[in-house]
């Protein structure tokens, strides 16, 4: 979602005469198709994440032509005509798919020949699962140049393949400063700021961990982010009561930026589009409660570049707080090595090379 409202924003800002359109799938699909597509899937990860873990693994292995497969294609096909019509109706120039959920089905239709406009994929995590690489498609975006690698030795050309980094909103590119955007939240520029994100979603028991943290002895202010969880939101706001001016609790909320331009450290789970939000800001951060598959692979990355550390637990998560605030040499490396493997104008490279490859003028673009 967040990529593809990425790449619309840079289109409108950045490349006149472009109209991007921005079709989520979850919108064409029946209730029941939308709820385990999502609806169990966030409870999956929350309540059972090494179940995930073992789906991830299994199906990054699974044979196309195993039964298994393709049933779940039948499935998906049957429940999203509506979203192939509305492709059609939009009689786009190209597409840009974020999700490798229209990817799959689009090469079906390329197959056919009832898509013959390009069709491109981003993918938005520091890993590659196979669900990604779908036939047909016209060329692959890459995070880093190690999935890059990852695609070709998994037989697609060279000349396919780009690195430009996961497309984040233009706001993370811009040059914030720390005092105004502050003050803006009623939050003290002079003193620690850390900022706690659970996702979108609102996952995890984020409540428990904002509690273990405002025990702590050390100064600094807090700011919880619960997402779209309503019920998290209002047992924060309880807990921001008897915390005045220590914990700042906000919903789903479209100023991350500006959020993260006063926040000297972030505490995250480790999804492919917040983390290039953090890079690109050059917020350090602690991992937290990774989702295996994905995620995990996610924190590896960013593990190894220098650029986070992980906390497997509450106790970690307190001792790793207490050691950034404590160590601002250490700190300030996080930061620096954040910023020069972020990578903010992701979106405009992709558009760029989607628009290049056009043989007329663009009139429309759909992420």
């Amino acid at each position: 979602m967040r990529a593809a409202e990425a790449l619309k924003a840079y289109a409108a800002a950045e490349f006149p005469g472009t109209e991007a359109i921005h079709l989520d799938a979850m919108d064409f699909v029946p209730a029941g198709f939308r709820a385990v597509y999502t609806d169990f899937y966030l409870h999956l990860v929350n309540r059972h994440p090494a179940l995930w873990g073992y789906v991830y693994q299994k199906s990054d292995k699974a044979l196309s032509s195993s039964p298994t497969q393709k049933l779940r294609r039948a499935i998906e096909r049957i429940s999203t005509r509506p979203l192939r019509k509305a492709i059609q109706a939009a009689a786009p120039d190209a597409i840009i798919c974020t999700h490798f959920l229209p990817a799959e089905l689009l090469a079906r239709e390329i197959g056919k020949q009832r898509v013959v406009c390009p069709v491109w994929v981003q993918v938005t995590d520091f890993d590659l699962h196979s669900m990604w690489l779908q036939p047909l498609m016209q060329g692959y975006f890459a995070a880093t140049e190690e999935i890059a690698y990852r695609m070709r030795t998994r037989g697609l050309a060279a000349d396919a393949v780009h690195v430009t980094g996961i497309p984040i909103m233009p706001g993370f590119g811009q040059t914030l400063e720390r005092e105004p955007c502050a003050r803006q939240f009623g939050l003290d520029p002079q003193r620690k700021i850390i900022l706690m994100m659970s996702g979108g979603a609102g996952i995890g028991d984020l409540d428990k961990t904002v509690q273990r943290l405002l025990a702590l002895p050390d100064d600094f202010q807090l700011v919880a982010l619960a997402g779209k969880n309503a019920a998290m939101l209002s047992d924060l706001q309880q807990l921001a009561a008897a915390h005045p001016g220590r914990l700042f609790p906000f919903g789903f909320t479209s100023q991350v930026d500006e959020l993260m331009a006063c926040a000297d450290l972030a505490i995250t789970k480790p999804g492919g589009l917040t983390t290039s939000e953090c890079l690109a800001m050059g917020v350090p951060m602690i991992i937290h409660s990774p989702i295996p598959g994905q995620e995990e692979r996610n924190a590896d990355y960013l593990l190894e570049q220098g650029a986070a550390l992980k906390a497997i637990d509450l106790t970690a998560l307190e001792y790793r707080v207490q050691q950034l605030l404590r160590q601002p040499q250490l700190l300030q490396r996080l930061r620096q090595r954040s910023l020069e493997l972020g990578r903010p104008r992701a979106a405009r490279a992709v558009l760029q090379t989607v628009l290049s490859t056009l043989d007329s003028p663009l009139t429309r673009l759909s992420p």
